[in-house]
């Protein structure tokens, strides 16, 4: 089957629908506060449906039911390290957020700390964040291309620049409230896939159920120590903690969700209620990946599927009816459109324009700057979704592996920052470029699964900024007594 003018409709008015709804908020951009942090104005459950949607991506929806379709639902033991994540977060993190009048989360460590900790932050989220959000706009092109025969390229660029539209007029608002909108339709896309699914496989439930545990599809905990094993039960706890405390606690694309939060204990509220609605999503597609696998014993897998991630997109285009296509696909695009481009102008404006550039920046000008800004990494992020079609690996894997690598240093500095008074900026610089070396060591040379990455570099960075601090105040403390022997 191919798509016909109703699929393309359904999609096209999609597309066209939320970049109108974006571009509404464009009137309640007053100032650069406003831009960026909606003015404090979101209340709790949006804050919940934002981190959902904005953890949710095309790697979700396209590669979470690969993972099942190709092994099991071991992914699920990630999703309890997050759950648990979040509630740390909410005691020791967003208390020192809501202290201080931010706009970023690195101005947190610009105020305990300094510069040099700040600014190696917050170039680690921009070069970070552009190039994971790069392969998850590249995963939302791919299906697009693979439903309509476009070429990627093609794909890339279409979303792209509706994404840039949008948040560059309507800004952080356009983002949550949009979010808040596409969460509804993407998980509505999955459950018209689990019907279909389930209507077309002979024997229904039943037969997801025999082959499902036939083939041990459902199963969740794997207890194996092997560090070379993404999703084993301490891969998942140890790493999924790691993972979220640097994800939704110190990276400006979800932190900035919880700083425009109406107060602290919304922000917290929205924040862990979120997890357990991500633990029901996975699950859902988890079980779709399933359900793919055991449809695939009766229909004859298509010759075209090249890799996993794109089973759901194939199984859309040949066996949905038409309307039905060009909503799942709409869905897809749904679940892409949570741009981290306004939070990466956010950095870029408040952690280095103003600080380095024009201290003496009025409200236009920066205004003018920071939607500069978010059209320039939109377009970096086309760059990187361009390129990305050469990637090998999954891009699950992919996207989670990159926002992993050197993500560790920066969640060290944070926790050093906001548990252990006594350091100092000194210790904690070398401390993070020692979690960046051993993590390109890791990376390079080592068969360590992703999921560990973030706990070794936090905590290579932690261990040795507390021996630098350690011989920084004995070194201290024998030069005092050398003085006074003096």
């Amino acid at each position: 089957m191919v798509l016909t003018w109703l699929d393309y409709a359904v999609i096209g008015g999609y597309l066209a629908a939320i970049t109108a709804f974006g571009s509404y908020f464009a009137r309640f951009q007053k100032t650069t506060r406003d831009y960026f942090l909606t003015g404090q104005s979101v209340p709790w459950w949006a804050i919940c449906f934002t981190i959902v949607a904005t953890e949710t991506s095309t790697l979700t929806f396209v590669g979470v039911p690969a993972t099942a379709y190709a092994s099991d639902m071991t992914f699920l033991q990630l999703v309890f390290g997050y759950i648990i994540g979040r509630v740390i977060i909410s005691a020791i993190f967003l208390p020192a957020y809501f202290r201080g009048e931010l706009m970023t989360s690195y101005e947190l460590l610009q105020r305990r700390f300094g510069a040099r900790v700040k600014n190696l932050s917050a170039v680690i989220f921009l070069i970070t964040r552009a190039l994971a959000d790069g392969v998850r706009l590249f995963a939302t092109a791919l299906v697009i291309s693979v439903v309509t025969h476009v070429p990627v390229t093609l794909a890339v660029v279409v979303l792209g620049v509706a994404m840039i539209v949008y948040t560059v007029r309507g800004g952080a608002s356009a983002v949550i409230w949009t979010d808040v909108v596409q969460l509804f339709v993407y998980v509505a896309g999955a459950a018209v896939v689990f019907v279909s699914l389930l209507a077309l496989i002979p024997g229904g439930w039943s037969e997801v159920v025999r082959v499902g545990s036939a083939a041990g599809k459902f199963r969740v905990l794997n207890p194996t120590t092997a560090l070379a094993q993404p999703y084993t039960l301490w891969a998942g706890v140890i790493g999924g903690i790691a993972l979220t405390l640097s994800t939704h606690g110190t990276d400006q694309f979800l932190v900035q969700r919880l700083l425009a939060a109406r107060s602290q204990r919304e922000a917290a509220r929205g924040l862990v209620l979120s997890g357990f609605l991500v633990f029901a999503q996975f699950v859902l597609f988890l079980v779709i990946g399933v359900m793919l696998f055991t449809y695939y014993q009766h229909v004859p897998l298509p010759r075209s599927i090249a890799r996993n991630d794109e089973l759901l997109p194939t199984f859309i285009v040949t066996a949905l009816s038409h309307g039905a296509a060009g909503f799942i696909v709409a869905a897809i695009v749904a679940a892409a459109l949570s741009p981290s481009i306004n939070a990466m102008a956010a950095t870029t404006v408040n952690d280095f324009y103003v600080k380095y550039i024009r201290p003496d920046a009025d409200e236009p000008t920066l205004m003018r700057v920071s939607r500069m800004w978010t059209v320039i990494w939109g377009v970096v992020q086309i760059g990187v979704a361009v390129a990305a079609q050469w990637m090998q690996r999954s891009v699950l894997d992919a996207g989670l592996a990159v926002l992993s690598y050197a993500s560790g240093s920066v969640l060290g500095a944070f926790l050093l920052g906001t548990l252990v008074p006594s350091i100092g900026e000194r210790a904690v610089f070398v401390g993070m470029i020692a979690g960046l070396v051993v993590m390109t060591f890791v990376w390079g040379w080592t068969t360590i699964a992703f999921t560990w990455y973030v706990f070794i570099g936090a905590m290579t960075t932690v261990g040795v900024a507390w021996l630098a601090g350690l011989k920084s105040s004995r070194s201290g403390a024998v030069a005092r007594v050398a003085s006074k022997v003096t």
